[in-house]
């Protein structure tokens, strides 16, 4: 299968206190991943680990501060990104604060047809917003209304179709469920999936809801202060993880069986989050994790690979 996104030691500091200052939030420091064409690459982790700064760099929405981004082979971190736009896009966490409230649906669906020269005339063009809007739930009369008149599930849809206006081949999916009713959160979901097997999509697709990302990805990262941790099938991270964090956010997934939630040990993290702007030396995980020892305090583990696709960051995995 053709290799869609390849990054590699990627990193976005972010300098902190003013211009002249030398500090800087690492909120992704050195992250290695390649998404393979039609595949779900579900990203978890705390807020405030680097997932959605991840996203947007490899967007270039955010310029990266080093490393290296390659779409389908070509390395486009120092390219003109226009060529690529319409290969790539997102759809934002916010279905409230992403659509602008003076545009009517047709015209921000239509204004990326129309930045891109997509349609031929202005009866192609109303064509395609409306087999856009069809595509994700909606119908031709929500063409004319604006974004306040909306649920935030179908603004959500309307974020999904201006995704979608474009033909894109690869979609950074921003926790775009987190916003909305559980009842809501299916039927998104479910859309995603059916728009990925009929238009032959590869996702992105980032929450902290690992029940949600378990469901939907093919593969699954797991980022910690700005680092991946651990990496691997979908199957082999939920039901063989072998990091102490990723374990941790295991055992908080909600498990409908009471009997079996009962027999479960909850593994609870003890202490809060270290600061981006000063992470801890050696292994980031160590001031929370309850294996930690003098190694892991002074040393940085590296990325190896345990088993075929299962990559983890740590000196004594589980």
């Amino acid at each position: 299968m053709e290799r869609m996104i390849d990054v590699k030691d990627l990193c976005q500091y972010f300098p902190v206190g003013g211009f002249l200052s030398k500090k800087k939030v690492k909120a992704v420091d050195g992250v290695t991943l390649s998404i393979a064409g039609g595949e779900t690459f579900g990203l978890v982790g705390e807020s405030g680990c680097g997932k959605t700064t991840l996203g947007r760099t490899i967007l270039r929405l955010y310029e990266p501060t080093s490393g290296s981004i390659a779409y389908k082979g070509f390395d486009i971190t120092k390219t003109p990104m226009m060529p690529y736009r319409r290969k790539m896009q997102i759809v934002f966490q916010d279905p409230y604060a992403s659509l602008d409230p003076r545009m009517t649906v047709g015209e921000i669906v239509g204004e990326a047809i129309d930045i891109h020269k997509l349609a031929a005339n202005s009866r192609d063009r109303a064509e395609r917003i409306i087999s856009i809007l069809e595509q994700v739930g909606l119908n031709s009369e929500h063409a004319n209304r604006f974004p306040h008149e909306f649920s935030g599930g179908q603004r959500q849809r309307i974020g999904i179709a201006r995704a979608l206006a474009v033909q894109p081949e690869f979609i950074v999916c921003d926790e775009p469920v987190s916003a909305l009713d559980v009842s809501i959160q299916a039927q998104i979901i479910n859309m995603f999936e059916q728009i990925q097997y009929e238009n032959g999509l590869t996702y992105l697709f980032i929450s902290h809801d690992l029940s949600i990302v378990k469901h939907i990805s093919n593969r699954i990262g797991v980022m910690y202060l700005g680092k991946m941790v651990e990496m691997g099938t979908s199957n082999a991270i939920t039901s063989h993880a072998v990091h102490p964090y990723t374990r941790s956010l295991i055992s908080a997934v909600p498990i409908a069986d009471p009997n079996k939630a009962r027999k479960r040990e909850r593994i609870i993290l003890e202490g809060d989050v270290p600061s981006p702007l000063n992470p801890p030396k050696g292994c980031r995980f160590h001031p929370r994790c309850p294996y930690a020892d003098t190694r892991c305090t002074e040393e940085e583990p590296q990325v190896n690979e345990l088993g075929k696709g299962h990559f983890v960051a740590c000196h004594y995995p589980l």
